[in-house]
């Protein structure tokens, strides 16, 4: 992967299981560093960054909401995502959020949730991934990587809606305002709504590496 180097002595976690993490770990692997599929904090102390993947919806009750648009929840391992990113979060341990880690990180920082986004049609995945137009801010760490519009796949139909604590959006799309990406205004905890490991450069016209090889800078700035 372009502007990755070998760092054959540290490891990414990837909070989730391993039957639905494949294309995470191969972009750790690409990236040179060791993939951990784990829920275990216990493993998440050795390593040097942390990936929260894509997956189904949180429990609404961890944002102060009962259920009025949420599936697909698994409220065990919520707890044992949320749990991880607290352990990094305390530790100042990188963490990218992609999809459901994107509003895992809002949510752990006290964010809430839209249970069903009132444009979720153009955003959610029918017979795969949508493709939509997005516009950056000029001061993030995204527009050097991308520019100021970038096509993102979409494939939610839930959406960031009141900020956590000291996250900022960098990123939307311009017809309803949807959040795309985010960052935080002291630590290292980054997140996007699309999915960078399995963007399609046809559609797309760019990658999903330029992301993994800015979070690869991040974990190793704070190894």
């Amino acid at each position: 992967m372009r502007g990755c180097k070998n760092m054959p002595d540290m490891q990414i976690a990837i909070a989730g299981k391993k039957s639905e993490t494949k294309n995470y770990t191969a972009y750790v692997e690409k990236c040179g560093f060791t993939p951990l599929v784990t829920l275990n904090t216990g493993d998440i102390a050795h390593c040097q960054g942390l990936i929260l993947p894509g997956g189904g919806d949180i429990t609404p009750a961890f944002f102060g909401e009962k259920n009025h648009g949420s599936k697909n929840i698994d409220t065990e391992l919520d707890i044992l995502q949320l749990q991880s990113f607290d352990y990094c979060l305390r530790n100042r341990i990188p963490v990218l959020g992609i999809c459901k880690g994107i509003q895992l990180i809002n949510v752990g920082l006290g964010g809430s949730i839209y249970q069903h986004f009132p444009s979720a049609e153009r955003h959610c995945c029918l017979s795969g991934d949508q493709y939509h137009n997005t516009t950056i801010q000029k001061d993030s760490f995204l527009y050097p990587l991308y520019g100021s519009h970038m096509p993102v796949n979409s494939a939610h139909h839930q959406a960031l809606k009141e900020l956590g604590s000291g996250l900022k959006a960098i990123q939307w799309c311009p017809e309803d305002s949807c959040i795309e990406a985010l960052c935080h205004e002291s630590l290292p905890l980054i997140g996007v709504q699309w999915h960078p490991e399995r963007l399609d450069e046809n559609r797309a016209k760019t990658s999903g590496e330029a992301l993994f090889s800015y979070f690869a800078s991040l974990v190793q700035a704070y190894a």
